[in-house]
Order: C-alpha cells, then sequence, then structure tokens
C-alpha cells in the first residue's frame, strides 16, 4: 500500500479550499439531512447538513454540529427562537434540490420555495418536515454545547415524533434505509448510493474449548 504522509503543519500549510475538501472527505462517507426550522413568525428554512449524530436511543437523543455563529444563522437562531427543528433525509430523487439549500438565498426568502421541496407540519413540532423525505424525525431542542476547540457548537435534540416509511421497517426494529436509495455524502457535494453488502450478527468472543 503506497501511502502519502501529512503531520500537522502539512495539513495547515495547506491552500485553504484544498485543506477544506481534503479533510471534508478523506473522513469518510457521512450522511446527508436537511434540516427544517421555522422563525417566531412562521418563515420556514432548509438547510442541508453533513454533520447529523445518534446521541442515545434511551431517551431518543439526535445531534449536529453547527458551524460557529460569526453572522446570524437562521437554522441556529430559529432553533434558539423556536426550540424545535425536524431532520428529514435525502434521497436520490432529491438530492440536487437538498444542495441548492446550501446556496446564501435572502432571510426573508424560504429554501423550500427556492429550491421546489415542499414543506409539511407534523404533530407535535413546530418546524416544518420535508414532504418528499420517507424518513423524518421531529425535534425539541435539548441543548447546545459550545466547542471551544473551534468556535462550532453541538446541538442536541429530543425526538418527539417520527415518521417512517412503512416498509422500511424491518420486523425487529431494523430500518432498511438502501430500500428508499437514502445518499450519503462525502465532504460538501460529493453524493453516493450506498448499498447493503451484508448484515452481520451480534458479535460476541468466540467460545473456547
Amino acid at each position: 500500500m503506497d501511502l502519502k504522509y501529512f503531520d500537522l503543519k502539512a495539513i495547515l500549510d495547506m491552500d485553504d479550499m484544498f485543506r477544506r475538501y481534503f479533510m471534508n472527505t478523506a473522513e469518510g462517507f457521512k450522511n446527508a439531512a436537511l434540516l427544517g426550522t421555522a422563525n417566531s413568525d412562521g418563515l420556514t428554512n432548509l438547510a442541508i447538513f453533513n454533520s447529523v449524530v445518534h446521541i442515545g436511543a434511551s431517551p431518543p437523543l439526535i445531534g449536529f454540529i453547527h458551524r460557529p455563529v460569526t453572522v446570524p444563522k437562521q437554522t441556529f437562531t430559529n432553533i434558539q427562537q423556536t426550540g424545535s427543528f425536524t431532520i428529514n433525509l435525502i434521497t436520490k430523487g432529491i438530492y440536487k434540490k437538498a444542495h441548492q439549500t446550501s446556496a446564501r438565498y435572502a432571510p426573508d426568502i424560504s429554501e423550500f420555495e427556492a429550491t421546489d421541496l415542499q414543506a409539511e407540519f407534523g404533530r407535535k413540532v413546530k418546524a416544518p418536515y420535508v414532504a418528499e423525505s420517507p424518513v423524518r424525525f421531529g425535534m425539541s431542542l435539548e441543548e447546545i454545547i459550545p466547542i471551544r476547540s473551534n468556535g462550532t457548537y453541538l446541538v442536541i435534540g429530543k425526538v418527539q415524533e417520527m415518521f417512517i416509511r412503512k416498509d422500511l421497517i424491518a420486523d425487529d426494529g431494523n430500518v432498511e434505509l438502501h430500500k428508499a436509495d437514502i445518499i450519503a455524502v462525502s465532504g460538501l457535494d460529493n453524493y453516493y448510493l450506498p448499498e447493503l453488502i451484508e448484515r452481520l450478527p451480534y458479535a460476541k468472543v468466540p467460545a473456547t474449548t
């Protein structure tokens, strides 16, 4: 295996844009999700994130990393104002529209309308869902944890409701995302369609004789 070596100095000496692509893609495949929010006046907002992470199942907690808030950010501000947001997984059919939500639209423009994605509202959260998404989570804000190392924030929410396409739920609770063409992302603009290789049994230490 022919490997190229980088120490911290070599990474920091990279061109800014090169380093951004390099570090974002070298870390591997990540999820891609649309976060839906609304401000206190009801104006909807939609933004793509690749940093959504499982925090725990009991209670059901999901978090995401938000960039430093050096200027007002609608997703961050809306969550602070209303205490709610939605997480919507992205399919092959809508990834181009989802990517377009990363454009810098004016604050009074809803990304739902700008990208022709349909907003839907659930029962227990005030934030909008993406109607085209087959896997959706309605979240209430639990806590925002500042990360001192780089000025970002870990935003943690508690699941208040979920909407999942029925045929994706296996008898044992496994959600078979590949059946819905849920996409993954590498970096900020490389989109992939994962496929199931094999589902392995729970790992145990082999019995000794």
